[in-house]
């Protein structure tokens, strides 16, 4: 392998949960936590959609707020702070390093826009925790901290996904809000969860990939 093809090491913390890493990859700039490779900014296509399939599930409310569960590497914030019909944005992101690459790093030139957006605000917590704790609430929960309900990197993420982790997010959203989750494949298993936890309208968009399984977007909206 020629030195041109092999991952530059931009930067290594040991964070709160772990070890995580930003590499440059050609062109790309890649996110690894413990050793396993998390995103990269290579597309951003599922991202977008995260966030659109979201908004378009909300029935024309009017500056729709929404919550955004990790940052990444800023696709789905860019995104929401790019279309004006969002309202007030929040983000939570527990990894301290990663919100640094975006605020001073090379992230930055990804979400530079977006963060001096006065509809954002990013907030240094983990997403369990937050949901379980705050008292704000939101049109709309738009869920990108791991790679899936079926696939977690952190361990401490499988609960969010549990019938009490569902719990908690559809007390964070308003009646009628939107629940919209990111998945590195399909879980019918998650489908039937998010139904036996109270949610309607549950169902799947897919995101075409060029091999193998597509990414895709649980969708479920919280009753009124």
């Amino acid at each position: 392998m020629s030195t041109i093809d092999a991952p530059e090491v931009i930067d290594r913390r040991e964070g709160p949960y772990g070890e995580v890493v930003l590499r440059r990859h050609g062109e790309l700039l890649q996110i690894i936590a413990n050793g396993c490779f998390l995103m990269d900014t290579s597309d951003g296509r599922s991202e977008r959609l995260l966030v659109d399939a979201a908004l378009d599930a909300l029935d024309d409310r009017f500056r729709p707020s929404v919550l955004i569960g990790g940052l990444g590497v800023g696709f789905s914030l860019a995104h929401a702070a790019a279309d004006p019909r969002w309202g007030r944005i929040t983000v939570v992101e527990r990894e301290p390093a990663v919100i640094e690459w975006h605020q001073e790093g090379p992230l930055s030139a990804l979400s530079s826009d977006a963060l001096a957006d006065p509809r954002t605000d990013i907030v240094e917590a983990d997403l369990v925790s937050y949901v379980n704790e705050t008292s704000a609430t939101f049109d709309a929960l738009c869920l990108d901290i791991d790679n899936g309900p079926d696939w977690t990197v952190s361990d401490s993420n499988e609960s969010l996904y549990s019938p009490a982790g569902l719990a908690s997010c559809a007390r964070v959203l308003r009646p009628g809000g939107v629940l919209a989750v990111w998945s590195a494949k399909p879980s019918a298993e998650f489908e039937e969860t998010l139904g036996n936890a109270g949610f309607r309208g549950v169902r799947t968009e897919e995101i075409p990939v060029a091999r193998g399984v597509p990414d895709v977007v649980h969708l479920a909206i919280r009753p009124g």
